[in-house]
């Protein structure tokens, strides 16, 4: 592979990355210790995030629950997951906090594939971006003669083309997931 498409394939893969990574916090029919661990918590005047401050885990099949590693701040993070609006309730219990993830309606289901479905084309688009700079190297790029710069083109393509499809494939994963019960 020449080193535009190489250069591509790097800044295509990180799109690939934070498309995965924006998906992960997306609710499924199962709790995922994911879905709240971005969550932030003021923890003495620093905004940290809920994964930093304990252990996030999966009780029972239907339950995510938090232990801190600082038990005085159960309150506060029970106040944050509450008012994330992702439609858990938390309760705290005095030595943990503890969510019960309630079973997606249909209507649910189908609004969460539109918001991945949304992520997808978002990561087209910033993949795209990404083929559109290269090209643009390539095209100021003067050692380069017009046949060289063609195929460095149409290498640049295929690996858009490549990435694109990689997308979908994870998108269509994930809108599965959604829709089984």
């Amino acid at each position: 592979m020449s080193k535009f498409a190489n250069l591509a394939s790097s800044k295509m893969e990180k799109a690939i990355e934070n498309f995965e990574s924006n998906l992960s916090v997306i609710r499924t029919g199962r709790p995922n210790p994911n879905m709240i661990s971005g969550i932030e918590i003021d923890y003495y005047g620093a905004p940290t995030p809920l994964n930093q401050m304990g252990h996030i885990s999966v009780v029972e099949g239907t339950q995510l629950v938090v232990k801190l590693f600082d038990p005085s701040q159960l309150k506060a993070v029970e106040r944050a997951i509450n008012a994330a609006n992702i439609g858990l309730n938390a309760q705290n219990d005095g030595t943990v906090v503890r969510m019960v993830v309630p079973a997606l309606t249909e209507a649910t289901r189908k609004d969460l594939t539109k918001d991945v479905n949304k992520l997808l084309e978002e990561t087209k688009v910033v993949i795209r971006n990404e083929r559109r700079d290269v090209n643009d190297l390539i095209k100021k790029d003067e050692e380069l003669r017009e046949d060289d710069q063609k195929r460095e083109l149409e290498n640049v393509q295929k690996e858009t083309d490549n990435f694109i499809k990689r997308a979908e494939e994870i998108a269509d994963d994930k809108n599965k997931e959604i829709m089984s019960i």
